[in-house]
């Protein structure tokens, strides 16, 4: 017995196919589940150099071990693919209760391949898998969609669905899970749901009636305590469950690390209605709890928007920066209504809110003018014009609604004009809420991050500002990032949130019957941090690619709180050499055969020769 199904459903679109495959044990031990199975899964079946919305990429839902049983935060899982925005490996994180519904539905991953020759949706009851017309749900928002899907399965399904921002592949269109009100989750960083949209699949139901076990019960629900008095003891956990995340929006904005103005500088005057005591007095509802968390992190806002009085999850933090101060806007009733266009239309609000930072930009330089955006007078601070903006990205609306549908790498090559070194993406991924130049960790995790711009990957802004690690310098900050990256892809691959601080190792042990140490977990981590370095470098990435917008190099913070702040070229690549060496890359970032050899990836040689 153990906390893993042992199966991966497999569901061809292009030929109706649905078969069944059990999971190589070796695998699961080397890669523990979630993250990191879902990229071996995708380095072993998808051939390098295949565009990210050819039929032949996969969309992959993979569970972890710790989904779906009795340990704090296990409702999470993983949707991993080929990136539509960077061309490149993406895992984006879900949150809510479909996690768990996979494996109680008897699946410790499903890939999704192919494409339908119209638009279908995918019923998984269990065993029972059926691919159905979608053609009388294709074009709905997220919202109808859901409620479509389930009157036509179960009304207690679990759905994931797209909205009209992946059927019309938006480069960073996302995949939501369930509804608002019930603490859905969403995968959006890297444009899952472009990937979803190219295969014709509106939607995925489902349900399923299986337990999910461990296999030493009492060890585990002994691990779980244990887990538990950690969260309790934590004395930063009542600040995230009376605020979440918008928690730092005020600190962020006071060390001027909060990107304002498409990042021209680290904070916004005028501000406070984005702060968190000020959302919570004037927009929470309630707190919401992800499956089997005791943190309730997450807050349901009241907003009201032309449609009346409606509902929406957060704002988050990231939310908050992007369409917030990155853009000028300055209340949160404002910020809220952005975010629930984007979430019913199905965009991720992070690259969202990033792209329209670069247009506002563009508009106040002149490099581009009414006349060439259909007619829209484009200025930062103006949300009536961020949500038509968010409407004509969501249905590529005209010359500029496609152009920013996709995203900022893209839409800034097209422009040209010197918009590109204000274009804020690495390898085409929108950088999120922190300015590198006044939290110098996070230059480092932007750029080796797995995916593109992330601060999920390696998140030093904390503790710079805590000064656990200096702030405004680079010294030990290769190590912080490596080892952190390390954590993270093995706690990704369990998979547990990012806000549990808990004891993780016995939990695993005790669900899956294996014999981890604190350092063969780790292990597990670095591990799937090269496999998907070598993803990467299969597809082209080296340390050319390695870097940031010219505005962290050349353009100094102006506020006073981090005054003439900048990351010098010099700085930078003195940080990543050692960054590389820590690695055991070689001076090009490529993982070298020793390295690989010494993590079990000798099978993976064949592409960094």
């Amino acid at each position: 017995m153990s906390s893993y199904t042992g199966r991966i459903l497999d569901i061809n679109l292009s030929n109706d196919k649905i078969s069944f495959h059990k999971i190589d044990e070796k695998v699961l031990k080397l890669f523990i589940g979630g993250k990191g199975l879902g990229a071996k899964l995708l380095i072993d079946h998808l051939e390098g150099g295949l565009g990210p919305i050819s039929p032949e990429n996969l969309l992959i839902l993979a569970t972890g071990p710790l989904t779906g049983t009795g340990a704090p935060t296990s409702g999470r899982f993983v949707v991993v693919t080929k990136s539509p925005s960077t061309g490149l490996f993406t895992d984006s994180h879900v949150g809510g209760s479909a996690g768990p519904e996979i494996k109680r539905a008897g699946y410790d991953a499903i890939i999704i391949r192919g494409k339908a020759s119209h638009p279908v949706y995918v019923w998984v009851n269990d065993d029972s898998v059926e691919i159905r017309d979608a053609s009388k749900i294709w074009g709905l928002t997220v919202s109808k969609a859901v409620d479509a899907v389930r009157e036509l399965t179960d009304p207690k399904a679990h759905v994931g669905v797209i909205g009209p921002a992946g059927e019309k592949l938006v480069k960073y269109a996302c995949i939501v899970f369930d509804k608002e009100e019930e603490r859905n989750g969403i995968a959006a960083r890297g444009g899952p749901g472009a990937v979803m949209g190219s295969k014709n699949l509106k939607a995925i139901a489902i349900k399923g009636s299986h337990k999910v076990e461990v296999a030493n019960p009492e060890g585990f629900q002994k691990a779980v305590l244990d887990a538990v008095k950690s969260i309790n003891e934590n004395p930063f956990i009542p600040l995230r469950r009376r605020f979440g995340t918008a928690y730092w929006v005020k600190p962020m904005n006071e060390h001027a690390i909060i990107p304002s103005l498409n990042f021209q500088r680290g904070s916004l005057e005028g501000s406070e209605k984005l702060y968190a005591d000020y959302m919570r007095s004037t927009c929470v509802v309630r707190d919401m709890t992800c499956f089997n968390c005791m943190i309730a992190c997450s807050k349901l806002s009241k907003v009201t928007t032309e449609d009346g009085e409606l509902y929406i999850r957060g704002p988050e933090y990231e939310t908050i920066a992007l369409l917030g101060t990155n853009n000028g806007i300055k209340d949160i009733h404002e910020v809220a209504r952005a975010v629930y266009l984007c979430n019913e239309l199905g965009l991720d609000a992070i690259s969202t809110g990033n792209v329209i930072g670069w247009v506002m930009e563009c508009c106040e330089r002149g490099i581009l003018t009414p006349s060439d955006c259909d007619g829209l007078d484009i200025k930062f601070g103006e949300p009536k014009i961020q949500r038509e903006l968010i409407r004509r990205i969501a249905f590529r609306d005209g010359w500029l609604g496609n152009l920013l549908a996709e995203g900022v790498a893209r839409a800034s090559k097209i422009v040209g004009k010197g918009s590109e070194r204000f274009a804020m993406h690495v390898k085409g991924l929108e950088i999120p809420g922190y300015d590198p130049r006044s939290s110098n960790g996070m230059a480092l995790a932007y750029a080796t991050s797995d995916r593109g711009a992330c601060h999920q990957r390696a998140w030093t802004t904390r503790a710079e500002i805590e000064g656990r690690i200096p702030r405004f310098s680079i010294k030990g900050k290769a190590k912080f990032v490596k080892e952190v990256q390390d954590e993270r892809a093995a706690a990704f691959s369990l998979v547990i949130c990012d806000f549990a601080p808990i004891p993780v190792v016995e939990m695993l042990n005790n669900a899956t019957g294996y014999d981890y140490t604190v350092e063969e977990y780790l292990k597990c981590g670095e591990r799937i941090w090269n496999l998907i370095r070598v993803f990467n470098c299969r597809e082209g990435i080296s340390r050319k690619d390695d870097t940031l917008p010219p505005r962290v190099f050349e353009d100094p913070l102006p506020d006073p709180a981090a005054r003439g702040a900048v990351v010098t070229r010099d700085q930078f690549n003195e940080m990543l050499d050692e960054y590389y060496i820590l690695r055991g890359w070689d001076s090009n970032g490529i993982p070298t055969k020793e390295k690989l050899h010494e993590l079990g990836l000798d099978d993976l040689i064949r592409y960094v020769r």
